[in-house]
């Protein structure tokens, strides 16, 4: 046990800090696993405005060490590296929401999560970070929200959490947040700032969303968490993420069309609401396109000019895809992802 008084000389934050860079041997000398840093905690922090989220929120029983490790799919690896690869003066944060322990040997990624984390690792841009979800919020208008419990009795709880996480990150630092099953195909870095995309002709999606770090785009963040407290349905998978950026786009664009509200930033207070081939070309009922060989040529003509392409996890995460294979999906992450992609094995 360490001495007792250093500890009480030590300031909070520094004592947070050690607790977070402690060691945990695992097997032999050249085995050890550390915890993940604390994103309030650690350097660099994020840039205001000049920054890429992820979270991943798969709540675990903290007990089992299987479920501690670090652990990435390839295609949340490649969603990762094609953020980074793409956006190189990004810097790229991958924002976990339970306490995570990255197992080393040698100075690699040792267990399941070799080679994909090593993948994501080798770009300088990619920051991979804890959250302590109430020290997060502190400060935010859901602060006082959170402690309720509401949140926790969600019957979607990893999905809500993430909405809820992706809100309070907006909020925090501004910048662009993405969900984990995403491939970006072009640079982000020059699209100016506080911008969503609709998924159809009544909803506006919350799978890609960009806010300044101060002005309108963190009034907007703002909104965006108080209306996910005030509407917040546990029992409603929808409700929380993309109900909450369309409930905002609708009062702020003063109407309820989303054909109103694209490409219009001044009707909308300098939000932009871009048209679905930007970020969902590839909508969730055609989710299937992008896994079936036969349709490559017409996926690939339909995303041509989209920045980010949504692959819809929930529906097609049990789909497998062989790696070499001529599916629309494979073809973008062998183009997009290209170290995660041969780093996943037989299959992606």
């Amino acid at each position: 046990m360490l001495p007792r008084q250093p500890l009480l000389r030590m300031t909070t934050h520094a004592y947070l800090l050690l607790l977070s860079l402690i060691l945990v041997p695992v097997k032999a000398n050249q085995s050890f696993s550390f915890r993940l840093d604390d994103i309030l905690l650690s350097e660099p922090r994020p840039t205001p405005g000049r920054s890429i989220f992820f979270h991943e929120t798969s709540c675990y029983d903290a007990k089992a060490e299987q479920h501690s490790l670090l652990n990435l799919s390839a295609r949340q690896a490649c969603a990762i590296e094609s953020a980074a690869l793409h956006n190189p003066n990004f810097q790229v944060f991958v924002l976990f929401a339970d306490p995570k322990y990255r197992a080393v040997t040698n100075g690699q990624s040792s267990g399941n999560q070799q080679p994909l984390v090593d993948a994501i690792l080798s770009y300088a841009n990619v920051q991979l970070r804890r959250v302590n979800l109430w020290r997060y919020a502190a400060g935010t208008p859901v602060e006082e929200w959170l402690k309720n419990g509401q949140l926790f009795r969600s019957r979607f709880l990893v999905s809500h959490v993430s909405d809820f996480l992706r809100f309070v990150t907006l909020f925090r630092y501004g910048g662009l947040y993405l969900d984990l099953d995403v491939v970006v195909l072009q640079s982000m870095e020059n699209v100016p700032p506080n911008y969503a995309g609709a998924e159809s002709d009544y909803m506006l999606a919350a799978g890609i969303i960009n806010l300044s770090a101060t002005g309108i785009g963190h009034e907007i963040a703002e909104l965006c968490l108080r209306d996910f407290q005030h509407n917040f349905n546990g029992h409603n998978w929808g409700n929380n993420g993309p109900g909450v950026i369309t409930r905002v786009a609708q009062r702020i664009c003063d109407t309820d069309y989303v054909a109103l509200m694209q490409d219009d930033r001044k009707r909308c207070m300098g939000l932009k609401v871009y048209w679905r081939g930007a970020f969902y070309a590839v909508s969730s009922r055609q989710w299937r396109d992008l896994f079936n060989p036969d349709r490559l040529e017409q996926t690939m003509a339909r995303t041509k000019y989209s920045y980010v392409v949504h692959v819809w996890n929930k529906q097609s995460n049990k789909v497998p895809i062989k790696v070499g294979s001529s599916s629309a999906y494979a073809k973008l992450a062998e183009r997009n992802c290209p170290r995660a992609y041969h780093a996943a094995g037989e299959f992606f």
